[in-house]
């Protein structure tokens, strides 16, 4: 018989708004995790713990008393939390997203920053709240012997609160960040260093993007904890750490694009509408050549350096006149993590950057950037579709899926100039132009390399980026993790 499977996410698969009346409308939503739990069949008694993350949210985690309707997750079983708002605030934005994701995307300006102090000592223990409420909701739920894969940042301390609550479960934890080297990894105090460290090892096996970050985690582990790492050659495709008489194992599962769904919604009516729209905006030069591309889609994300990417886009129009008129940089930098202050104001630099190029460099009849700043899903595989270049130059990525799904979806091949420190160049390095994140010349370099290369070069290049980008779509990278669970 095949054991209960148990997700346990901060975001789930469905969110609820609320109407003025106070009727609920429930929005499903997808990717990897919603397409591993379909994978696995009906036999498995499948649940999916998240967190309520909004007002709908708590509306009907409170009239749902347990599992939402099966109506409003199309049949899956999800038990949404309803943790008290302030707690929610404080794990969330100001341990998760204001100091680990800082720490693994290495952002902070260390002369003024982390100050740990008495506000983030009582955030700190809203963040063991917050797990630990996670943890008593798993250890209702699951069966016996059930697998329960926890997820990411959020939930670092679940695994060995769910251990001390169940220990006949298999536990295992995924990393969707890189990890901090153990230097940068101890700005944090000295006792959530540790306890993060020790959350995760309570799981059977850990799991992580690369084997860059994997080594960085066993790195942290032994420098923090003393603990001893072995299997450092990867002989069996994993590590083993060994921390106060328990040994975790540590792997690595890439997540790849879902070539299939990309495809297959790239070419739906409301895409067609999206290119016949951007394709105005591009324009054509002088001659009536249709103009060139640079795509980015991101999220306005510091970590996803698009500010960088601008500068080192005026910086090409600047070195290389042949391209004023004939180019145009399409960025669609898309609003993230508002209620945060430093978020709100680099979304603000982000329009200001490109404004100043399309002032400086901008005529009657061209427009150097196209910059969309609505998400709109459509629009964005519209601009894959069209790119001659895609722009993916994150500070530091877990693994970065735009990498993976331009490639897919690109109708005439596409150029990608890809950060060295995203994730993804681990399998596309090949094929990409690398560019050091920080440096403005060198990704404005590769930018006029990728506009220069001739296109059956680009067309041959984009053809292996596709083959390695899908290599371990969402439903194999979730059942294949669940597998290495299971036998761990």
């Amino acid at each position: 018989m095949v054991s209960q499977v148990l997700v346990a996410s901060n975001r789930g698969p469905v969110s609820y708004s609320v109407a003025e009346d106070g009727t609920l409308t429930a929005r499903r939503g997808g990717g990897g995790l919603v397409s591993g739990l379909s994978a696995i069949g009906p036999d498995a008694d499948a649940v999916w713990v998240c967190a309520a993350l909004g007002d709908g949210d708590r509306a009907a985690a409170r009239r749902a008393e347990g599992m939402l309707p099966a109506e409003d997750t199309g049949g899956q079983r999800v038990r949404m939390l309803d943790i008290d708002a302030d707690t929610f605030a404080d794990a969330y934005n100001g341990v998760a997203n204001s100091v680990l994701w800082f720490v693994h995307h290495l952002l902070y300006q260390t002369p003024l920053e982390p100050a740990f102090d008495t506000a983030f000592e009582q955030q700190w223990g809203s963040y063991e709240a917050y797990n630990a409420a996670f943890a008593d909701a798993l250890a209702r739920d699951a069966e016996q012997g059930a697998a329960v894969l926890v997820q990411d940042y959020h939930l670092t301390l679940v695994p060995a609160l769910l251990r001390e609550r169940r220990p006949d479960l298999r536990i295992g934890h995924f990393s969707h960040t890189p990890w901090a080297p153990p230097d940068y990894y101890r700005l944090l105090p000295d006792a959530v260093a540790a306890a993060v460290l020790r959350g995760i090892l309570g799981a059977d096996r850990a799991a992580f993007l690369t084997r860059r970050w994997a080594e960085a985690f066993a790195a942290c582990c032994a420098d923090v904890l003393g603990a001893r790492v072995e299997g450092t050659d990867w002989a069996d495709g994993e590590l083993r750490v060994t921390c106060e008489g328990r040994t975790t194992r540590i792997g690595v599962h890439g997540l790849g694009a879902d070539a299939e769904f990309l495809r297959e919604r790239a070419h739906r009516d409301d895409v067609a509408e999206r290119m016949a729209a951007l394709r105005e905006q591009i324009g054509a030069d002088d001659t009536g050549t249709p103009r060139r591309t640079i795509v980015r889609v991101d999220r306005t994300e510091l970590s996803k350096n698009i500010v960088r990417g601008l500068h080192a886009y005026r910086r090409l129009l600047a070195e290389h006149p042949q391209w004023r008129g004939r180019v145009v940089h399409v960025a669609f930098a898309y609003p993230s993590r508002q209620d945060l202050t430093v978020y709100r104001r680099y979304t603000e630099e982000v329009s200001r950057v490109a404004e100043q190029i399309n002032a400086e460099f901008g005529t009657e009849s061209w427009r150097p950037v196209v910059l969309h700043v609505k998400d709109d899903f459509a629009r964005s595989l519209a601009a894959y579709r069209l790119a001659d270049v895609a722009l993916v130059n994150p500070i530091r990525d877990g693994m970065n899926l735009v990498a993976k799904e331009v490639p897919v979806v690109s109708d005439a091949g596409c150029a990608l100039v890809l950060s060295r420190e995203a994730g993804a160049a681990a399998e596309l390095a090949e094929d990409a132009i690398l560019v050091n994140p920080y440096d403005i010349a060198d990704t404005a370099a590769a930018l006029h390399t990728a506009l220069s290369l001739p296109p059956e070069e680009r067309a041959a290049r984009t053809k292996r980026l596709a083959t390695a980008a899908t290599a371990l779509p969402p439903q194999t990278w979730f059942l294949t993790q669940l597998d290495a669970l299971r036998h761990a």
